[in-house]
């Protein structure tokens, strides 16, 4: 509090006057905390598959059933990914910073592998115009969307390295061509939605790198040349595009999915029709478990259920950035940023373009939308998160003074320091073994190391050494080369001591 003083009555006294510091917005006091990252990405990831798996029950059990199988097979399919995923979660858990950093490049090309193996016939496998899966027998493995992991991850670990020295061109030149090749490949499918997500983790790391603003501008004018090249090259591309702008003016073809969509979400209102009593998931809305679960969301748990949801993920995206703030090692805070623009940014389009804001895209709604593959890779991605989270520097020292259970050490270990070295995969050649100490020099002394040329064993004398005597030359092959690397007095101590022929 501070007191000022004005002028008040004619004899000059002053009324003094109190002004208040200005009080900041301030969060509870446990938004502060040490695990307070770890706690927000673990409940917002859980909430969220929980609603997912729920509402994959209801959007899917109708069309499961018309096509004459259980109504409780899409769902229980769903549980089973998930606790695959948690598994993967458990993993990632264990996984240190730098063993992900070594592994990096190896999963990049080996990503790159499977997205060309997906294009052969035989091993890719064809679904809605798009050859995009290979059929494992047990369930359909998306390559792409292990792609956008180690593109990110690889990414951050490129960039970390190169911090000291980034300029502009070394920071675009080992990523963009990376994700020309990648882009390229999946445009091969086709695969749009995916070329959008990894677009998203691009502009995360460039973002997370501190790219100036103005290239931002200019990959947008790229991006838009490149989308009227690929509407070029095919026509009912614009038709996908244009659709979002007026769907009712054909309804029963390119607005059909998006005027469904609309109607449940009206529907739905304020409160929700209530939980299984969605009218659009009778076979009415195509892709409801998936592309457009949020529009069934809306329509059963109504404007409310749609809030919570965008909340999570913005509680997910303060977790996220808050890790990348918080954390002192450059690849985790790249990895973080890039991870987080990808899942959010993913959600936002999703949920965008089931309100009409954006073009269909095609893009799933991560952890809530059915679907194998992507759901065991996000629930890795979480896991990836968390152990990001508890490697902040205050995690590792709140972990450290107080007790952990048996089962807390085994499924979450403590980092051994925030910033993870990089060690190589194997040693090339083993290390040389240890020297010998050499002998202390003489204090005052100096080492003459003689080392015969090319073709000539003997060595010119300096000039100023002293020449060697009569029994020098004959105990030198006694003493051996060892009698050379003596060390010498200084001439002041020579010619003090003109008995003593060498030092002791």
């Amino acid at each position: 509090m501070e007191s000022t003083g004005t002028r008040g009555a004619p004899g000059g006294r002053r009324t003094p006057q109190r002004t208040w510091p200005a009080r900041r917005l301030t969060g509870p006091a446990w938004l502060d905390g040490p695990m307070t990252s770890a706690h927000l990405v673990s409940g917002a990831a859980g909430l969220l598959l929980a609603i997912g798996l729920v509402m994959v029950f209801s959007a899917s059990a109708i069309e499961a059933a018309l096509n004459d199988q259980p109504a409780w097979r899409p769902g229980v399919d769903q549980v089973v990914f998930a606790c695959i995923g948690m598994v993967a979660l458990l993993v990632a858990l264990r996984l240190p910073a730098g063993l992900v950093r070594r592994w990096a490049p190896i999963a990049l090309i080996g990503s790159a592998v499977l997205l060309v193996a997906v294009l052969i016939p035989g091993i890719g496998m064809q679904l809605n115009g798009s050859r995009a899966w290979i059929d494992l027998g047990f369930t359909n493995f998306q390559p792409s969307e292990l792609a956008k992991l180690v593109f990110a991850l690889w990414g951050a670990h490129i960039l970390a390295v190169r911090e000291r020295f980034l300029t502009v061109q070394t920071l675009l030149v080992p990523l963009l061509p990376v994700f020309g090749v990648l882009a390229f490949l999946l445009y091969l499918e086709p695969d749009f939605g995916g070329i959008v997500s990894l677009g998203l983790v691009l502009l995360g790391l460039l973002w997370g790198a501190g790219l100036p603003r103005r290239f931002f501008g200019w990959f947008l004018l790229v991006g838009a040349a490149g989308l009227a090249l690929m509407i070029k090259v095919a026509p009912y591309r614009m038709e996908r595009i244009t659709s979002f702008l007026d769907p009712f003016a054909d309804p029963s073809d390119t607005g059909f999915q998006a005027i469904r969509g609309f109607y449940a979400l009206a529907t739905g209102g304020l409160w929700g029709v209530g939980l299984g009593n969605s009218a659009m998931k009778w076979n009415l809305l195509p892709e409801a478990e998936s592309d457009y679960i949020f529009a069934i969301i809306g329509e059963e748990l109504g404007f409310l259920g749609c809030m919570v949801v965008v909340t999570l993920y913005g509680v997910l995206a303060y977790a996220g950035f808050r890790i990348a703030r918080r954390s002192t090692d450059r690849f985790v805070q790249l990895a973080s940023v890039a991870i987080t623009v990808w899942l959010v940014g993913q959600a936002a389009l999703n949920m965008g373009y089931v309100v009409g804001l954006l073009p269909v895209t095609g893009l799933t709604l991560p952890l809530i939308s059915a679907g194998g593959t992507s759901l065991v890779l996000t629930l890795f991605i979480v896991g990836l998160l968390i152990r990001f989270a508890v490697s902040e520097p205050a995690a590792i020292d709140h972990q450290r003074r107080r007790e952990r259970g048996r089962l807390a050490r085994l499924l979450l270990p403590v980092p051994a320091a925030a910033v993870d070295p990089v060690r190589p995969r194997r040693r090339s050649r083993p290390e040389p073994a240890e020297r010998p100490a050499r002998r202390p020099a003489v204090p005052g002394g100096r080492t003459v190391v003689r080392v015969p040329p090319p073709g000539r064993e003997r060595v010119r004398t300096p000039s100023r050494e002293r020449a060697p005597s009569a029994r020098d030359r004959r105990g030198a092959p006694e003493r051996g080369r060892g009698a050379d690397a003596r060390r010498q007095p200084p001439a002041r101590a020579r010619t003090a001591t003109p008995d003593s022929r060498r030092p002791r």
